[in-house]
């Protein structure tokens, strides 16, 4: 009979020391936001929400997490970052209504004498008197070993004689942070073989750090050695090159160790684009996972091996993250390519055509220019001269932003033949325009699909007159979003291009009688 896989603890920091990323702060609401994700419907095992005493806005979001858990029976899974500060922190923490302290205490030798200015028995006793206190008010402790990295390889003998005073002290777990992200995985190994080897019985927790682009790496190495939990944060924000990432470290202990968590993989990419929404730091397109870019195949050979028999895909099917695989466009495009693509639009050509088409594809792509699917029936239009052709053209708009009063847009569009002229007030010109366009095309019983993303690029060092690329992304009733592109010196009309060619992979099949 098969060993039941062991389950790794996950607790997610993202709230705490994710919330340390340069020029970012979140609001009460959106770390609540977050909190219940991570805790629901992702399913992370213990979050760490604040630091203790930081501000009076870190005093309402832990009261309002605290409280929303308590009210889930999750309480017990929120934890707070402290300090040995005679019991201030503790104090700090039951303020909130907390029931878990985290308390941060130095790893290392060189800390504890530099910074605290302390020899290590005289922090010891100071952790000791922390510990009590917070015990003494109800709280679980768990403690940090600061620069536990840099400690354990300058003196093993100052951490095991800290381990020995927190053990007597019936610490829940220990932390052993690699807080300067300066180990490598066979040192990982290493030193956790030590302090397994030495405490057997402690739960210990590892929380790596992401300066060398080894956190993922470390953390699974942790997990082999048979840590108990790890740290993460979503989008490895942190300080500096920040931690480990959530879906990098779930994913990887799923896939390439005999362990399991209890993260659900199919919301990871939901939190992901979340964290980004509220902490302002955009994803790059080729982040593991989550990233924009990594379930697109560029390459034609690619495209045509898929199409053989998923010869280009591995393990990470993008099905398990709720996402789908997608054939990009451009230069390096081929016969197979274009075939995916027209297949996911309900398309069909000769082969003549199909290439033909290709070739226009190729051509753009060597322009630079982008080109996704929902450009194919436009490119289709204008090379084969098909019957695909404009249907909605936004013949006029009149839009006037004031300071003193809401933004109004006046439009008139053809569809079909038809006039149609509506006004709409917004809270931005473009939100005017769209809320005149939807009401205008309501009487032809069209909707327009959802906005879900939008985005503005310029030139890098454009000046005010330099060209705007406008991309937005639309719903598509569950399956691979619209994407359309619009290009004008004014960013306003730039969206306005956009949107027309949305409208018109959208409309047609509705006019169909």
């Amino acid at each position: 009979m098969a060993q039941p896989k062991r389950f790794i603890e996950i607790m997610d920091t993202t709230l705490r020391d994710g919330e340390q990323t340069p020029e970012l702060a979140y609001t009460p609401a959106e770390k609540l936001q977050i909190a219940r994700m991570l805790l629901g419907e992702v399913g992370v095992d213990r979050i760490e929400i604040a630091s203790a005493r930081v501000s009076k806005g870190e005093v309402e979001s832990a009261r309002r997490i605290i409280e929303w858990a308590a009210a889930k029976g999750k309480d017990n899974r929120v934890e707070i970052l402290g300090f040995c500060d005679g019991g201030i922190s503790s104090s700090w923490v039951r303020k909130v209504s907390g029931r878990t302290i985290n308390l941060l205490t130095k790893g290392s030798e060189l800390h504890c004498r530099k910074q605290l200015r302390k020899t290590p028995e005289e922090h010891f006793k100071d952790v000791v008197k922390d510990v009590r206190s917070a015990k003494k008010k109800g709280l679980a402790v768990n403690v940090y070993l600061e620069d536990w990295s840099n400690g354990i390889r300058d003196s093993f003998q100052y951490v095991h004689a800290f381990c020995n005073v927190l053990v007597d002290q019936g610490i829940a777990r220990i932390m052993l942070p690699d807080t300067l992200g300066m180990l490598t995985p066979s040192e990982v190994r290493r030193y956790l073989d030590w302090m397994i080897s030495a405490y057997p019985d402690i739960r210990f927790d590892f929380h790596g750090h992401n300066d060398y682009g080894l956190g993922t790496a470390n953390t699974l190495v942790a997990v082999e050695c048979g840590i108990n939990g790890v740290h993460t944060t979503v989008n490895g924000l942190g300080e500096r090159a920040g931690n480990a990432s959530l879906c990098e470290v779930v994913v990887g202990i799923h896939d390439k160790t005999d362990c399991r968590t209890r993260v659900k993989e199919k919301k990871v990419n939901a939190i992901a684009h979340v964290v980004q929404a509220f902490s302002g730091k955009r994803l790059a397109g080729n982040a593991p996972i989550v990233g924009n870019d990594v379930f697109t195949q560029t390459c034609g050979v690619h495209a045509d091996g898929d199409k053989k028999g998923d010869l280009y895909a591995n393990a990470l099917l993008p099905e398990r993250f709720n996402r789908d695989r997608m054939y990009a466009l451009g230069k390096l495009s081929g016969k197979a390519s274009i075939d995916q693509n027209l297949a996911d639009l309900g398309l069909e050509l000769t082969a003549d055509e199909r290439n033909r088409v290709l070739q226009e594809v190729i051509d753009l792509g060597d322009k630079k220019k982008k080109v996704t699917a929902q450009d194919l029936p436009f490119i289709i239009a204008s090379v084969l001269k098909t019957d695909r052709e404009k249907t909605v053209w936004i013949e006029n708009y009149r839009i006037i932003s004031e300071s003193n009063s809401l933004p109004t847009a006046e439009i008139t569009l053809s569809c079909d033949g038809e006039e149609l002229t509506a006004t709409g007030k917004g809270d931005g010109g473009y939100d005017a325009f769209m809320k005149a366009t939807r009401k205008a095309l309501k009487r032809r019983g069209i909707k327009i699909p959802a906005l879900l993303d939008y985005a503005v690029h310029i030139p890098p060092g454009g000046m005010s007159d330099a060209l705007v690329e406008t991309t937005i992304k639309w719903g598509n009733n569950g399956r691979i979003p619209l994407v359309t592109i619009g290009v004008n010196s004014d960013q306003i009309v730039a969206a306005i291009e956009a949107t027309e060619k949305m409208l018109n992979i959208v409309v047609p099949p509705q006019l169909q009688k």
